[in-house]
């Protein structure tokens, strides 16, 4: 097969050089970060048909501050990658082999007659990652963060690179890497290296260790601070549900004991109107005191803990007032049914009332 032309790799956002026997292909789409397309693994493909006999050494390198970030998302919308094949249904017949046809643009870097190295820098990110996985060897700059985001995404990672993952890093991490779709970057990477080798841990799929990073540890907070958030959430939702129910329940009793009051009232000329709006304005008012209640509590707390437990605790203005009016509000709206029981009386059935 001929290499191809210049200008058919760069249509497919691809370079290749070749100095004698090394052959640098640079994956060229630097605007996009080097998205991976249909046509790019087409492009990848063709060249690994075409190599010249002399090659000995491929070094895959990506152009810009990232080697890849993964697959052209666009490839997934109604739109499209403009100039770009539409990526056919599972359901196609030629399904499988459209499949094949991309995944050799990768299965030839494993090839026994080159030596394949891939240049990593920035993110090589699913199929990126996933191409420098192909490769015999990788070397990572500093800045390097690589991720299997295929699961994130409810895609499969298909692009040949969960076998070479497993040889690597052995079976457990390399599934803990594939559904957590965690970011690695390169020092973790290094750490994993040395300790395998100074312990001469042969044997990748029960390595006994584990690497945690400040990335990793911040993630891990992160989440647990997510769920103690929604879990607050509901708690505090569920406390304004019985809070409110409380409060109308009063205004119930209230309005059940005023009732002469209300009738006696209307008698002399209050409108519905009046009754109603008095009555909210006592649930508002009944609101306005457990929130401030709550919050003189709260921020008794805020004083008292720090020197019980060592740590500052940041009191905020704003939510302070916020949940004071929030408990207002809840007052308001609890008040409603109530006010609107006290408005519908009538003033002789109301005075008959002993």
């Amino acid at each position: 097969m001929t290499t191809p032309t210049t200008a058919e790799l760069a249509a497919r956002g691809l370079r290749l050089d070749i100095d004698d026997a090394v052959a640098t292909v640079t994956l060229s789409r630097p605007e996009r970060r080097n998205a991976m397309t249909p046509g790019m693994w087409h492009g990848l493909a063709m060249v690994g048909a075409s190599l010249p006999a002399r090659v000995r050494v491929v070094v895959v390198r990506g152009a810009g501050p990232s080697f890849s970030a993964g697959i052209d998302l666009r490839m997934f919308s109604g739109e499209g990658v403009p100039g770009e094949e539409p990526v056919p249904s599972a359901a196609e017949p030629g399904f499988e082999d459209w499949i094949a046809s991309v995944q050799a643009g990768y299965t030839w870097l494993r090839e026994p007659a080159v030596v394949s190295v891939a240049a990593v820098q920035g993110h090589a990110i699913g199929a990126g990652f996933q191409l420098a996985l192909a490769c015999d060897l990788r070397v990572l700059a500093d800045d390097a963060r690589l991720c299997i985001k295929e699961p994130a995404l409810g895609l499969v990672p298909d692009l040949t690179g969960t076998k070479p993952l497993v040889e690597i890093v052995g079976l457990p991490r390399a599934i803990e890497l594939c559904l957590t779709a965690r970011t690695l970057d390169a020092a973790e990477a290094e750490v994993s290296t040395i300790i395998e080798e100074r312990h001469k841990i042969k044997d990748t799929s029960e390595p006994g260790f584990s690497v945690l990073n400040q990335g990793s540890l911040l993630e891990t907070s992160s989440s647990t601070s997510s769920v103690f958030t929604t879990l607050l959430g509901e708690v505090a939702a569920i406390s304004l549900l019985v809070g409110g129910i409380g409060v109308m329940n009063i205004m119930l009793v209230s309005v059940t004991e005023r009732i002469r009051e209300i009738g006696l009232r209307k008698a002399l000329g209050a409108t519905p109107r009046l009754i109603r709006r008095q009555f909210l304005v006592e649930a508002s008012l009944l609101g306005l005191a457990g929130g401030v209640l709550g919050a003189g509590v709260g921020l008794a707390g805020a004083v008292v803990l720090p020197h019980l437990l060592s740590n500052a605790i940041a009191i905020s203005p704003a939510a302070t007032i916020g949940a004071i009016a929030v408990a207002m509000l809840i007052g308001l709206v609890f008040g409603v049914y109530p006010a609107g029981r006290a408005a519908r009386l009538a003033p002789i059935d109301a005075l008959r009332t002993e």
